[in-house]
């Protein structure tokens, strides 16, 4: 035990803020005047702490076997502050684990458990996520095109970046997979006159949505679906499709099919938006030091990264041209900042929101999932990747080569102009 409080001690020194430690016999380390100060209740916390396995002590903070007093904002400066190296390099696999990897992403994602992971995510409580999301709901990396934007005006920039990067124009049919609790479905419907189709996984989001097309009248133009993208319909295909924050669910040995699937699911000649978070490293599906691991146990079940290399790999071999590709990474950072930030400023409000047995665990599981994660996009050790992609049918040499190209965007600027 003292080599190992050595150790520890031995950190806290090389930190870039003070930090103390109160220790399951009620001795203290550290500055008295500390930025952050832990009290540990279980000694293998501290083997955590001197291993610098920062999504193992993140499970330690779930479980209650530590408390925190300080801003989570510095507790991340700390956490980054003792990983023995980049979670990229950590994660990196030798072919076995490659290999024992690509097996459980094939069993991982079928229909069925692929529904029972995404409701263990999105149905814990819409109570909960209203507190700390922007009024739409929008539970994805926000736009802030100008430096003093709100969230909530940053959300309604990012959802008319993506309307303008696909050109939607009144009485297209627009399908919007993986639609959340609707944000970019009624925005697309209600400013750009679309035709619109949305699906889900989440019973709640389903229920939550449809009453909002209801109230607003749009039952006539806008659907939203409790339905697995693989099921969709493909004898009617759509004019333009959106898929934001869900193609991290499909898994990396799905991602030639999925891509497939929205090219038999689009037009010839139509435009796609893949909006989804990637890895930072070409080789890591994860991210290491326990950091995958806890986002795995703890938020999103089945979940897995794919460097952008391979995403466009994989769309490419699913029959899509790539026309456009933007990295929001730093987008992402601020979004998760922010929504942190929210979620601190209101813990009692949060706690109430969650009455079952495991409430309080998953308010500290998505206390360090939040600040964890604007960590790694504040550090490039994951990204955010917007790719606008076409069906190219044309590829095959016939008519349509020519013809698809009627909806191709020749310069970037119809993005950008007001």
């Amino acid at each position: 035990m003292s080599s190992i409080l050595s150790a520890v001690e031995s950190k806290l020194a090389t930190l870039p803020l003070p930090v103390r430690l109160t220790l399951p016999d009620g001795n203290s380390v550290g500055a008295a005047d500390a930025a952050v100060h832990l009290t540990i209740r279980d000694t293998r916390t501290l083997v955590h702490l001197a291993a610098g396995q920062v999504g193992t002590l993140g499970e330690d903070y779930v479980e209650g076997k530590f408390e925190v007093e300080g801003s989570m904002r510095d507790l991340m400066r700390v956490a980054a502050a003792i990983l023995p190296q980049s979670p990229i390099e950590a994660a990196r696999a030798g072919m076995f684990t490659t290999l024992i990897r690509h097996v459980r992403s094939v069993w991982q994602h079928s229909i069925e458990r692929d529904a029972k992971q995404i409701q263990f995510h999105y149905d814990l409580s819409d109570d909960f996520y209203a507190l700390w999301l922007d009024p739409r709901r929008v539970y994805s990396c926000a736009y802030y095109r100008e430096d003093d934007m709100t969230l909530a005006q940053a959300q309604e920039a990012k959802l008319d970046h993506i309307c303008r990067k696909l050109r939607l124009r009144p009485g297209e049919r627009f399908l919007d997979i993986g639609a959340g609790w609707g944000g970019l479905l009624l925005w697309a419907a209600e400013n750009y006159g679309v035709d619109a189709t949305g699906i889900t996984l989440s019973r709640n989001q389903h229920a939550y949505v449809n009453s909002l097309i209801e109230q607003k009248g749009l039952g006539g133009r806008v659907r939203m679906q409790l339905l697995d993208y693989r099921k969709l319909d493909e004898s009617r295909p759509y004019d333009k499709i959106a898929s934001v924050g869900m193609f991290e669910h499909v898994g990396r040995a799905q991602l030639e099919g999925y891509f497939s699937k929205l090219r038999r699911l689009l037009r010839p000649g139509g435009l796609i938006m893949n909006h989804g978070i990637t890895a930072g490293g070409v080789d890591n599906h994860q991210l290491g030091a326990g950091m995958g691991d806890f986002i795995d146990k703890y938020i999103f079940p089945g979940g897995e990264l794919t460097h952008i290399s391979h995403v466009l790999q994989s769309l490419t071999e699913g029959g899509l041209e790539d026309l456009d590709i933007e990295n929001l990474r730093p987008h992402y950072a601020r979004t998760l900042w922010a929504w942190s930030d929210s979620l601190e400023s209101q813990l009692e409000a949060a706690r109430a929101t969650l009455k079952n047995e495991n409430g309080e665990r998953s308010l500290r599981a998505y206390r360090m999932y939040l600040a964890g994660c604007a960590m790694g996009f504040e550090h490039g050790w994951i990204a955010l990747h917007q790719v606008l992609a076409q069906h190219r049918q044309g590829w095959q040499g016939d008519e349509l080569s020519i013809k698809s190209d009627a909806g191709y965007p020749w310069r970037r600027d119809y993005i950008y102009a007001s």
